[in-house]
């Protein structure tokens, strides 16, 4: 079921992994044994999940762990291998390690299979990680969100490595433990049934990091093209280290659909989801289910935000302004016009405005800019308070005519089609107001129409 009117906050300032976002989704109330079900069905062997709840700083979360054999482990855990250093050379020890942390309680599931080598993970590229995925027991919208995830993922490997995303053949995609956090991702917030998901900022550390292609500058290159390619708001901090690793920036890329919160709303739930490796900062990603706040309104009124362009022009012809308007019109001005003012030296001039929508915002004002003299715009978001309004058919003796309804109750309105009356009146040879006369006596005679 759809939670249309909730929305998903992912709090990344301690960035963000995979094991981090499956940990919070689940800390959140995904259902723990549909997720197991379907990761039973991934083939090979060599690995195991444990789901858990750890301490970092105190804090009580839900950690999830992709267990390796030593066959496919690799040195996340040694944080002076992971950050490039040699022993003791290093700003940071190998004392650090996630599994110090006191587990309360922790249920293990275990995956046996007969494949005589676990060597092929390492390889995996899309085309068998697309095999195994559409072989899994999981819903369609679960399937769908992790081939977009791993798409992204290939995309920016592809970019990174100079080959076809369907080449990429290396860890960041084929690894078992990759494939498991996608997956156990995607089944997760599937199940929660929400639609939105806002990233306000996703926080970056600094220095260098050691991968299976060597030691690379954070962030690695396949989180700055996913960053970019999907417009991800980033910002770096000074923590040394990868805080956001290429499946966590697929994730957040995948699932994102806004950039900022609603101005105010209630936390419904929390979710938090405890990272692996030690920072000054514990890093834990945290997931809120937040439901925004309405304004109570009067019946048959709405909230609504615009931006508004204005200019002064003292220059341009007649001719050139009557066109401007039709122009900005033609490309999504909700409204427009022009209104005498008097300007510097006491000139004559004409200040346009203009309302519209954000999206024609760069286009309005490319018309400005090009059909007026003006050599600056001001522009201005805008919240109204606005009529709720609706369109009905109204069938008359001259035809079906369009009518505007707006508002309820005493805010009530109602407009029949300008140019469908016109029109009307002419194919019929009445006059305007018969037409016009005759929708309005059918709308308020039609109780079904409101």
């Amino acid at each position: 079921m759809q939670n249309s009117d909730k929305i998903l906050y992912l709090e990344c300032g301690t960035g963000i992994s995979g094991d981090m976002t499956v940990a919070a989704l689940l800390d959140l109330g995904a259902d723990q044994e549909k997720l197991l079900k379907v990761l039973e069905g991934i083939p090979g062997h060599g690995f195991k999940v444990q789901i858990s709840r750890v301490k970092k700083s105190g804090i009580d979360c839900c950690d999830f762990n992709v267990i390796l054999d030593e066959e496919h482990d690799g040195h996340d855990h040694d944080m002076e291998y992971l950050y490039g250093h040699l022993e003791g050379e290093g700003e940071h020890s190998a004392h650090a390690h996630s599994h110090d942390h006191d587990h309360e309680h922790h249920h293990d599931h275990d995956h046996h299979h007969d494949h005589g080598h676990g060597h092929h993970h390492h390889h995996t590229g899309m085309r068998e990680i697309r095999d195994i995925i559409g072989n899994l027991e999981m819903t369609e919208g679960a399937r769908a969100l992790a081939l977009r995830i791993f798409e992204i993922l290939a995309q920016a490997e592809s970019e990174a490595h100079g080959v076809p995303a369907d080449e990429v053949h290396f860890h960041e995609v084929g690894a078992i433990d990759s494939i498991v956090d996608i997956v156990a991702a995607a089944v997760c917030f599937n199940d929660l049934g929400i639609r939105d998901v806002a990233v306000t900022g996703i926080a970056e550390g600094s220095g260098t990091v050691r991968c299976q292609h060597g030691i690379l500058q954070v962030p690695v290159p396949a989180v700055t093209n996913i960053a970019k390619a999907h417009r991800l708001p980033m910002r770096f901090t000074s923590r040394k280290g990868e805080l956001v690793t290429p499946t966590g920036a697929a994730i957040a890329a995948a699932l994102m659909t806004d950039q900022k919160l609603p101005e105010r709303f209630v936390i419904e739930r929390t979710g938090l989801g405890a990272g692996k490796r030690e920072y000054e900062i514990p890093s834990i990603l945290r997931a809120m289910v937040i439901e925004p706040c309405e304004e109570v309104k009067k019946a048959g009124h709405e909230a609504d935000t615009v931006w508004k362009l204005e200019c002064d022009i003292d220059d341009s012809t007649g001719e050139q302004l009557g066109y401007a308007l039709e122009k900005l019109y033609q490309e999504g001005a909700r409204e427009a016009h022009f209104a005498p003012v008097f300007m510097k030296k006491n000139r004559p001039g004409w200040e346009l405005t203009v309302i519209c929508d954000k999206e024609h915002l760069e286009k309005l004002e490319d018309v400005i800019f090009s059909q007026t003299t003006t050599i600056g715009i001001r522009r201005q978001e805008m919240e109204r308070t606005v009529l709720t309004r609706k369109t009905v058919d109204v069938k008359t003796r001259f035809g079906v005519i369009p009518v505007k309804i707006s508002g309820e109750g005493a805010y009530r309105r109602v407009h029949p089609e300008y140019e469908k009356v016109s029109g009307a009146a002419s194919e019929h040879g009445v006059p305007f107001g018969a037409v016009y006369d005759e929708v309005l006596t059918m709308v308020y005679r039609n109780d079904d129409i409101s």
